[in-house]
């Protein structure tokens, strides 16, 4: 399993006491699956995804990831695993406007210490495997939501992490955007043998995936194949 959760339990503080944002998860998620993740607002999808990416520790429990047990590594560690093996999809794409397409996936292995040539290559390529050949040298604004999004997802994918963790990369979407970026999201995985975690409100295109868990309250259900 490329991501493993056992137990995890996470609680914030909450006045006098505490909220239990999550409570005992479990989750396995394969390398070349998808894995969606539905639920209401405050049901703790937010949290399990950040828990996912080394960003907070749990309470309790234990965190996988690629085979690497995060429970009890240091700041730098955590970082270098989530530089190394980890690619996160914000809701927002985020990207830098004086930069084209291609410089705002090549600022991601420039911070990591990789080579200009080669990371200009990788990036061509995959703007080419997220359908955006031709638009190397084009800029935020010159283009549509759909395709800001698909630099977000190829960005995230610019070190070849083994975890892909999306956070609701349809929701500024229509209909028909938000089904292709899904659709390319589940080619990837398969293509480049990632485990991916996705959350969304959107329900429309979950026949896509590998299988649904739904969070309600800080917990999983059973998932459910699809």
């Amino acid at each position: 399993m490329t991501l493993t959760l056992t137990g995890v339990t996470l609680t914030y503080p909450d006045g006098d006491g505490r909220l239990t944002a999550l409570d005992r998860v479990a989750l396995d998620v394969p390398a070349g699956t998808l894995t969606a993740v539905v639920g209401p607002s405050g049901s703790g999808k937010s949290s399990l995804l950040a828990v996912a990416a080394t960003l907070v520790a749990p309470d309790a429990g234990a965190v996988v990831v690629a085979g690497t047990d995060t429970t009890g590594l240091g700041r730098a560690e955590k970082a270098a695993l989530r530089r190394e093996r980890i690619g996160i999809v914000f809701q927002q794409p985020n990207l830098l406007p004086s930069l084209t397409a291609v410089e705002q996936l090549q600022v991601m292995t420039h911070l990591s210490g990789g080579r200009a040539g080669v990371a200009r290559a990788r990036a061509l390529d995959l703007l080419d495997a997220v359908g955006l050949a031709g638009q190397a040298g084009r800029r935020p604004h010159q283009l549509s939501g759909g395709q800001r999004q698909r630099i977000n997802i190829a960005r995230a994918l610019m070190n070849d992490p083994a975890l892909l963790l999306v956070d609701e990369p349809t929701s500024a979407l229509d209909h028909e955007r938000g089904a292709a970026v899904l659709d390319l999201l589940v080619s990837l995985t398969r293509q480049r043998s990632t485990a991916t975690v996705l959350v969304t409100h959107d329900r429309a295109h979950l026949d896509r995936v590998d299988r649904t868990v739904t969070m309600l309250d800080g917990r999983l259900t059973a998932p459910v194949l699809t």
